[in-house]
């Protein structure tokens, strides 16, 4: 059995040129530390719609519920249930905030668990894991114009600026319109991996290959997070938040039978 330790992750989450912030991420950036095993990006949809309520409400809730009712392993199941108690409280808010009926927001998470990463994501909001400078997984956007480049109709480069590329397939709400969380399972993670997580306002500042060569030049990872702040500030038209979270050691842990000879050993 192995257990992941992680550096120092760093994170941003900035209105660039909006008026006001609906994205949303846990923790706060500047109380976490590589102690933290819970991590999650939210971009909160609606405008007007109070789509930050949105996001800040599913950064409260989901930690809570993992708190709450987390007994052993996490599977896919227990994500689903943590996602449909993140409904029951939007509806609660709704009903004594009317203003806020038809708010939403994708979810982005990441949880590490002795040997495995476990991701998990609703709507565009994305999760890349990258080794040695390049890109070795990343989630599907839950998008109209992801489903677009899955038949071949546009590129992955004209869908990070199409018009309608803030459509999105799939959102939390509420549970008049329950939604499906997509859970990865990784177990190929290795010492130097960094696992990056942002929302759309810097996918559309940051292509795959932009991305790569920003982390193939090895700089430390508050560097590269200044790297991609300063650009997104420049180039993106929403807000745009991110987590950088690096993996610092595999640390293996012996079994039951390493440990008996470990002590037969010691009276040799």
């Amino acid at each position: 059995m192995n257990n992941i330790l992680l550096g120092q992750p760093f994170a941003a989450s900035e209105k660039g040129k909006r008026k006001n912030n609906e994205d949303a991420i846990y923790p706060l950036p500047e109380i976490v530390s590589s102690e933290d095993c819970l991590f999650l990006v939210c971009d909160g949809v609606g405008g007007k719609n109070k789509g930050e309520i949105a996001s800040c409400l599913t950064c409260e809730t989901i930690p809570s519920f993992f708190q709450t009712f987390l007994v052993g392993e996490v599977d896919s199941s227990f994500i689903q249930k943590s996602v449909q108690y993140v409904e029951t409280c939007f509806d609660k808010y709704v009903a004594t905030h009317p203003d806020a009926i038809g708010m939403a927001t994708t979810m982005a998470m990441l949880y590490v668990e002795q040997a495995m990463v476990v991701i998990a994501h609703i709507g565009d909001s994305r999760v890349y894991q990258i080794r040695e400078g390049q890109i070795i997984f990343q989630t599907e956007d839950h998008s109209l114009v992801n489903s677009w480049v899955k038949l071949g109709r546009i590129t992955e480069e004209e869908a990070r600026t199409h018009p309608q590329k803030n459509i999105i397939l799939r959102a939390i709400q509420g549970k008049d319109h329950p939604t499906e969380v997509e859970v990865s399972f990784l177990t190929d993670v290795r010492e130097g991996d960094i696992f990056f997580m942002c929302t759309d306002g810097v996918v559309e500042s940051w292509g795959k290959k932009d991305l790569e060569n920003l982390f193939a030049e090895q700089a430390s990872l508050e560097k590269i997070k200044d790297a991609l702040v300063e650009v997104c500030a420049e180039k993106s038209r929403d807000n745009f938040s991110f987590y950088l979270i690096p993996v610092k050691n595999i640390q293996k842990k012996e079994g039951l039978a390493e440990n008996f000879l470990t002590f037969l050993y010691s009276f040799i």
